[in-house]
């Protein structure tokens, strides 16, 4: 059993919001600090992340390419596609906001769109801003041997707090992966250098902002 744990960590200057992963030796496989910190509230106080990477977490049915992405970093296509582009199969998403139907449609499009799968853990119900609904989408939409699309939601929780155990097929999905359209397949990289223009215009300034 390999876990994720998500504190305030301690770093120069001021905390991260981190998330650390233990393998199922006790090893530290991984160290995340979000990246995109919510500078419109408290966040403001804490030290963004420098970017994102993936681990090969060793488990009992082999090996897995993992990464994070920390609640508000969900709102951002680039932070699963850098993930993806990194060779990620696996997204951990630890989350305190309520899972409401938009926010549920961001993950399900970051797994369908980098053909991976995106699990997230969210706060239950009763804790302020939250409500549940923790949730794992398995990345693959489209089979052989079914018509049209399938739905990618492979478990779906409830507001209640509790233990919540999905089955991830990896050989499907990495099958999935050498097949299908979607990933870094077909990507026009050059085509897309506005993506890294650091210069923001109306109507989004934002004097809290920080680069």
């Amino acid at each position: 059993m390999a876990i994720g744990i998500t504190l305030l960590e301690q770093f120069p200057g001021a905390p991260r919001n981190t998330l650390i992963l233990f393998d199922r030796f006790g090893n530290r496989a991984l160290t995340y600090a979000k990246v995109h910190t919510c500078d419109f509230c408290v966040e403001q106080n804490l030290t963004p992340g420098e970017g994102f990477s993936t681990t090969v977490l060793n488990t009992a049915c082999g090996e897995v390419q993992v990464g994070a992405m920390i609640c508000y970093d969900r709102e951002f296509p680039e932070s699963a596609r850098i993930l993806m582009l990194a060779g990620a199969e696996l997204i951990l998403v630890p989350n305190a906001c309520p899972m409401e139907i938009n926010r549920l449609s961001q993950l399900r499009a970051r797994a369908y769109e980098n053909m991976l799968a995106v699990a997230t853990c969210n706060y239950p119900a009763g804790v302020p801003d939250c409500n549940g609904g923790s949730s794992v989408y398995d990345g693959v939409a489209y089979l052989p041997t079914e018509a049209g699309s399938r739905d990618t939601c492979i478990l779906q929780a409830g507001g209640e707090e509790g233990i919540y155990v999905a089955s991830l097929d990896l050989s499907q999905l990495r099958s999935y992966r050498e097949r299908e359209v979607h990933g870094n397949a077909y990507r026009h990289p050059r085509k897309y250098t506005a993506l890294t223009d650091t210069a923001i215009a109306e109507p989004f300034i934002r004097q809290d902002y920080r680069a």
